[in-house]
C-alpha cells in the first residue's frame, strides 16, 4: 500500500522531493540522501522503502555513528563462532537480514576507512563475508544511506573513500532544511500537537497569533526533531495553557541555552567574530546617518557665533555638529575621539580576525561575513599588512 502521507508538508521545496522520491522508489538504485540533523532524513528511506516492490519485506536501519567502529563490520556482515573474544555462537548481520528488503545505513559519513573496503565490494557485488569466514554471501539489499556531513570535504581529507562515494550517490536527495520549509512549520507542529494529545491524554488550548509568528520565525537548528520535541514538551509542562509568545520564548531560551553548552568552539569563535563585526558595521552606518541628520540641521538652522567650536582644532564633522547641540542643554561636547574609537574597534577586530586565520585572506573574510575585497581594502587603510600586526597601535 501506497503510503504518501508519511513525508508531511506541502511546501514546493517538499512537492519536489515527494516527485523524486517516488521515482526512484520503482527502482532499485543506491540513493544517498543529504541534509541537516533533525530534517527528517529517516522519514525519507522509509517512504522510499513504502513506495517500492520491496515494501512487504524487511526494512532495517542502521545508525552507523551508533555503534563502535570496532563491531560495526560485525554488526554489518555478521560473524562465525569463535571469530572473535565473546563471540559465542554465530550470528546473522544487518545485510543478511535485509536480503530482498531495504538497508538505511544512517550516517555513513562515521563509517570507518577499513569498513569501507568491504561495504564498497557489497555495493558493487552483493557479496560479503561473515567476520572469521572465507564463505561469500549473496544479499539482494537496496541500500539507502544517509549524511548530515559535507561528503566533499570528507573525501578531500581521505576521511571517506572517493570511490565509494560516486557509488553511494547514484542518485543525491537534499532535504531542506525546516526553516526553507514555509507554513510547513504549522503543518507539522499541528501534527504533533494531535500526536501528543493522543498519547498524553492532554488537551491543547493553541497558540496564540503572535506565538504562530515566532513558530515562523524561529530558525530550527535542530529542525523537524527540534520542533516535534518542543510541542510534546509544551503540551507536558504548559498543561492546557495557551501558548503566548513569553511562554514559548522561555522554551526556546532554555534549550539553546543547553546547545551553548555543548557548542563547537571554532564555530563558536566565527559565530562571535560575525556578532561583533556586524555590529559595528551597524554602528558606523547609524553613526553616518546621525552625522548625515545633524548636517542638515546645521545647515537650515543658524548657529550663535558663541557656541561654534574652536576652528583651530582638528575635529571630525560628525564632532562639529553635535557640540552646539550638546552645549545648548549645558552637556560637555563629546570627545573628538569618538569617531576614531569606531574605526580602532573595526581595525582591532580585523586584526583579531587575521591572527585567529593565521593571515588567510580567504577565511578571514568568511569569519567577518565580508567579502575578500573588502577585506583587502580595509587591511591597505589600516596598514594591516601582516597577519600579527600589533593592534594597539593606532590606526
Amino acid at each position: 500500500m501506497k503510503r504518501e502521507s508519511t513525508i508531511i508538508g506541502q511546501s514546493v521545496l517538499i512537492s519536489q522531493l515527494k516527485q523524486l522520491a517516488l521515482q526512484v522508489a520503482g527502482t532499485d538504485i543506491t540513493v544517498l540522501i543529504i541534509g541537516e540533523t533533525g530534517s527528517g532524513k529517516d522519514v525519507l528511506a522509509r517512504f522510499i522503502h513504502a513506495n517500492s516492490l520491496r515494501a512487504d519485506r524487511s526494512f532495517i536501519p542502521v545508525n552507523c555513528g551508533a555503534i563502535p567502529s570496532g563491531i560495526l563490520e560485525s554488526e554489518l556482515f555478521g560473524h562465525e563462532k569463535g571469530a572473535f573474544t565473546g563471540a559465542v555462537q554465530s550470528r546473522k548481520g544487518y545485510f543478511e537480514s535485509a536480503d530482498r528488503g531495504t538497508i538505511f545505513l544512517d550516517e555513513i559519513g562515521e563509517m570507518p576507512l577499513e569498513t569501507q573496503v568491504k561495504f564498497l565490494r557489497v555495493i558493487e557485488t552483493g557479496e560479503f563475508q561473515r567476520v572469521g569466514s572465507s564463505e561469500s554471501i549473496y544479499s539482494d539489499a537496496r541500500i539507502i544511506a544517509a549524511t548530515n556531513k559535507n561528503m566533499y570535504q570528507a573525501v578531500a581529507e581521505k576521511n571517506f573513500r572517493e570511490d565509494l562515494f560516486y557509488r553511494l550517490r547514484s542518485v543525491e536527495i537534499q532535504i531542506p532544511p525546516l526553516r526553507e520549509r514555509g507554513r510547513d512549520i504549522l503543518l507539522l507542529a499541528e501534527t504533533f500537537v494531535h500526536e501528543f494529545e493522543q498519547k498524553h491524554k492532554i488537551l491543547f488550548a493553541g497558540f496564540s497569533p503572535d506565538a504562530v509568528e515566532m513558530l515562523m520565525r524561529y530558525p530550527w537548528p535542530g529542525n523537524i526533531r527540534e520542533l516535534r520535541n518542543l510541542i510534546e514538551s509544551l503540551l507536558v509542562l504548559e498543561k492546557e495553557k495557551y501558548i503566548t509568545p513569553e511562554i514559548l520564548e522561555r522554551h526556546l531560551v532554555q534549550r539553546n541555552r543547553y546547545k551553548s553548552l555543548v557548542h563547537d568552539p571554532a564555530r563558536s569563535e566565527k559565530n562571535e567574530l560575525q556578532i561583533i563585526y556586524s555590529s559595528i558595521i551597524q554602528l558606523r552606518q547609524e553613526v553616518s546617518d546621525i552625522r548625515q541628520l545633524l548636517q542638515h540641521l546645521v545647515q537650515t538652522r543658524p548657529i550663535t557665533p558663541l557656541l561654534l567650536p574652536d576652528t583651530s582644532a582638528s575635529v571630525s564633522p560628525f564632532t562639529t555638529a553635535l557640540r552646539p547641540s550638546f552645549e545648548e542643554n549645558g552637556d560637555p561636547a563629546p570627545a573628538k575621539e569618538t569617531l576614531h574609537s569606531l574605526d580602532q574597534i573595526e581595525r582591532k577586530s580585523i586584526a583579531e580576525a587575521l591572527d585567529a586565520c593565521q593571515g588567510n585572506k580567504r577565511k578571514t573574510a568568511l569569519a567577518l561575513g565580508i567579502t575578500e575585497r573588502t577585506l583587502y581594502r580595509k587591511i591597505k587603510a589600516y596598514g594591516l599588512h601582516e597577519p600579527h600586526d600589533s593592534i594597539e597601535k593606532n590606526p
